[in-house]
């Protein structure tokens, strides 16, 4: 009978071990894969409640139909990306207001429902976890754009691109332009053979006609680094 019970509690101690051992390793997968994101999760509702809601965030996601863009969606996204960059120097409230709608309307052509914003935070977790703080800070700065100060909307600007350039499939590798806060000096950005031609144009011309080459915002020609030069208009997905 004794060595009946010591089996009984032997047993018992090895399930607690493997399901203590199946939780850690759990925890640990979900720290690896939320970083951050499980982090304020498990200190605002407690690593139990974090766990179970990182699982069922997963399981949601990986029932929806999600696929990468057509490399005519992506020319088309680049291209408006780099223009509502360029109205930043003399827009930039409406720059970031303009790019927190550009990251939704990608993330709904690549399948996430995005009509909710704060299911659409969660989803995107899954994948681009690492992206979640700037996106939430971008769209705090968003929603108060009227009254943010030149920096903060940049960096918003930022935050949004970091996230948008994932979305659409740019190579990582790719240059990504950064916002400037005031016009690009004259010739900043512009490609090195235009601006030799343009100094050329400028020596031929004769004393007091010279014009300033047009400039571009630093980075634009090399954002366009994954291999879809041509922007092609935007094609959604209904």
């Amino acid at each position: 009978m004794a060595t009946i019970i010591v089996i009984v509690i032997v047993l018992v101690i090895l399930a607690a071990a493997a399901v203590a051992g199946t939780m850690l390793a759990r925890r640990r997968a979900l720290q690896h894969r939320f970083g951050a994101e499980y982090d304020q999760l498990a200190r605002d509702v407690g690593p139990r409640q974090a766990q179970a809601e990182l699982a069922e965030r997963q399981r949601r996601v990986a029932k929806l139909d999600l696929h990468p863009l057509s490399a005519e969606q992506r020319a088309g996204y680049t291209s408006e990306w780099t223009s509502l960059q360029e109205r930043f120097v003399d827009d930039p409230a409406q720059s970031v207001v303009a790019a927190g709608a550009l990251v939704s309307a990608a993330a709904a052509d690549r399948g996430y429902p995005a009509t909710d914003d704060d299911r659409l935070v969660s989803d995107l977790s899954v994948d681009y976890a690492n992206r979640l703080d700037g996106y939430r800070q971008a769209r705090r700065i968003s929603a108060e754009a009227g009254t943010a100060g030149t920096e903060e909307l940049r960096q918003a600007l930022l935050a949004y691109g970091a996230l948008f350039r994932d979305l659409i499939g740019v190579d990582p590798a790719a240059d990504w332009p950064v916002p400037a806060t005031e016009p690009p000096a004259s010739g900043a950005g512009v490609p090195a053979a235009a601006a030799a031609r343009d100094s050329r144009a400028r020596a031929d011309m004769p004393d007091g006609d010279e014009t300033d080459a047009a400039a571009t915002p630093d980075g634009d020609d090399n954002w366009v680094g994954s291999g879809d030069q041509a922007a092609a208009p935007t094609t959604r997905k209904d």
